[in-house]
């Protein structure tokens, strides 16, 4: 079962991705994308599909139009870990592509 992260390590992922925010119940990292249509929100969520298959790890998630709200967790853990931080990175990555 994958460790949890320190509130230090959480902080870090913020200041390193600070259009991410901790969740109201602190046990999740949550952002909400716009882009330039729904082809091109689709487009990521495929990406994101594929990254988080090959993790073992899901998304919980909602798509409107061109809105992507996405949030990571992992709940075997009861909070945020390591898989919730990689997945931020790429998430990030694939909507700045």
């Amino acid at each position: 079962m994958p460790q949890l992260l320190t509130h230090d390590e959480i902080e870090t992922v913020l200041a390193a991705h600070p259009d991410w925010r901790v969740s109201a119940d602190g046990l999740a990292f949550e952002r909400d994308y716009s882009f330039k249509g729904f082809t091109a929100a689709f487009g990521f969520m495929a990406q994101v599909a594929l990254a988080s298959e090959r993790h073992n790890h899901h998304p919980e998630w909602s798509n409107v139009y061109n809105r992507v709200t996405i949030r990571w967790t992992t709940h075997a853990s009861g909070g945020l870990t390591e898989l919730d931080r990689k997945l931020v990175e790429k998430c990030d990555r694939f909507a700045n592509d």
